[in-house]
């Protein structure tokens, strides 16, 4: 068990979650490798259809805001097969399960700290990337936006696939084949909401069900995968 979830129990359940995103944090910070692959990861992918397409503004612009949200998926799942994993392996997640504090909030701490070191990052380097699509600066902001309201909620949907498929062998490309129909509807209202920011036509219906989305599995999403995580355990 480590330290910060071994101080737990004195500290309350909020010191608690603060340990341990902070601990989540430190361990992505030593493993560079792997944050900056997904970062690289979607770059390249995004880069790549420019590219392929060529100097066809119009067929950019159109396609830049789905292409975008993609890369931003296929990026977050590369690391979250080891959301949960290598607790499995060291032990940490039985302490876990026996800790005062619930397994669920454990669960939020976790993911939040997963959408911070990789997360976060592909929405601070999305303006740019929009450029490349010709899109102009309230469509790229417009594409912030719904970046930032919706990779949470890939973090989130993703830990539960994550939670599901732990200890099983396979578990990266059944881990896919869960969490891409979930996050679905998310591509969908985000890149919906830079389109429409393109026609001319209101962003906030858009931008209200991500943020409704998102509220729903801020609940919903640790508590299904704690349930996950406890029958893994068992």
């Amino acid at each position: 068990m480590s330290a910060p979830l071994a101080r737990a129990p004195h500290t309350g359940s909020w010191a608690a979650l603060r340990a341990v995103v902070a601990r989540d944090l430190r361990i992505a910070l030593r493993r560079r490798a792997d944050t900056g692959a997904a970062l690289v990861f979607f770059v390249i992918v995004v880069s790549l259809f420019p590219l392929g397409v060529g100097p066809q503004f119009e067929l950019l612009r159109q396609m830049g805001p789905g292409v975008v949200w993609v890369a931003a998926l296929l990026a977050s799942m590369l690391s979250m097969g080891r959301l949960f994993a290598d607790d499995h392996a060291d032990g940490t997640l039985e302490q876990m399960l026996l800790s005062p504090t619930p397994l669920a909030l454990l669960v939020l701490a976790k993911t939040t700290a997963h959408w911070l070191s990789s997360g976060l990052l592909l929405v601070l380097v999305s303006p740019l990337l929009a450029l490349q699509f010709d899109l102009g600066g309230d469509a790229a902001g417009v594409l912030f936006v719904a970046l930032l309201l919706g990779t949470p909620l890939l973090s989130l949907f993703g830990a539960i696939g994550a939670a599901l498929t732990v200890g099983l062998r396979g578990a990266g490309v059944l881990l896919s084949l869960l969490v891409l129909p979930l996050c679905a509807p998310v591509l969908i209202f985000g890149a919906g909401a830079v389109e429409s920011s393109q026609a001319g036509l209101g962003v906030a219906a858009h931008f209200s069900l991500l943020g409704a989305m998102l509220a729903l599995a801020l609940f919903l999403a640790p508590l299904a995968a704690a349930a996950a995580l406890r029958i893994a355990v068992e």
